[in-house]
């Protein structure tokens, strides 16, 4: 499975962003958010669309340090009570990120949080914080999250790799992720090759894309399986199946966190 092309991720990221738009449309925007315990759908819209501006303008300026949220214009959303103003400012600011996204590139130098610091990151990382956030607002809402299977396949990779990173850095909680000779093994029945295996090591945890036996096995749908992997989700709830240890698949879930 491979990252998709810059130019995709500009047009997911406007994707997804129009379907949250239209999961939200007659939705009462104070309903609470289950996967997300502080907020509500209204909250959830701001967060996003404040994280899309704040992007933007990281690229737009070609930023060399984090910018503080008075450097960015066009954070003030409109209220829950007029929806129509709050959808328009969410398309509004996907699309002015999707555009500066477009002008600049994929290898244009910026600042990110993580080691890759060019515009190609933040491509990537909103299409994602997009598509996990759609997905919160659908199950809030009663319904079934589906997202496109290379999108989803791509928001696995992804993560595994914000993990990564975050141990590298010393993280505490990702520190813990270690213990030489268990493995955990993510298996898309519906994808063919969408398959990873995590092996905790001494020092630390790799992986890469393989089929072979693990100490757990967790096996479904892939959504399912984005779902699940970043915590959305139960592991064995939406068709999904564990195999093996449970326990070392919910040691990993407790600790692989964002933040």
């Amino acid at each position: 499975m491979t990252l998709l092309a810059h130019d995709r991720y500009c047009d997911e990221l406007l994707t997804q962003t129009r379907l949250l738009n239209e999961t939200l449309e007659g939705a009462d925007l104070t309903a609470h958010v289950a996967t997300c315990p502080d907020w509500t759908l209204y909250d959830l819209v701001v967060h996003l669309g404040g994280a899309h501006r704040w992007a933007g303008e990281t690229v737009r300026t070609r930023a060399t340090e984090r910018l503080t949220p008075d450097r960015v214009p066009g954070t003030r959303a409109p209220s829950a009570g007029d929806p129509a103003a709050l959808a328009s400012w969410l398309a509004e600011g996907a699309a002015a990120t999707a555009e500066v996204l477009r002008e600049a590139g994929p290898d244009t130098a910026v600042w990110t949080w993580a080691l890759e610091r060019r515009t190609a990151f933040w491509a990537r990382r909103m299409v994602h914080e997009t598509a996990v956030h759609r997905a919160d607002a659908v199950l809030a809402t009663g319904g079934e999250p589906t997202v496109a299977p290379e999108v989803a396949a791509d928001t696995i990779t992804e993560w595994l790799q914000i993990v990564a990173f975050a141990q590298a850095q010393g993280d505490p909680e990702k520190a813990g992720l270690r213990g030489p000779g268990r493995s955990l093994h993510l298996h898309a029945t519906d994808r063919p090759g969408a398959e990873w295996l995590i092996e905790l090591g001494q020092d630390g945890f790799t992986w890469r894309h393989a089929h072979e036996k693990a100490t757990v096995a967790l096996r479904g749908p892939l959504t399912g399986l984005m779902l699940a992997f970043n915590r959305r989700r139960k592991p064995d709830e939406g068709g999904l199946e564990v195999l093996g240890d449970r326990g070392l698949l919910d040691f990993w879930l407790d600790r692989s966190s964002f933040g």
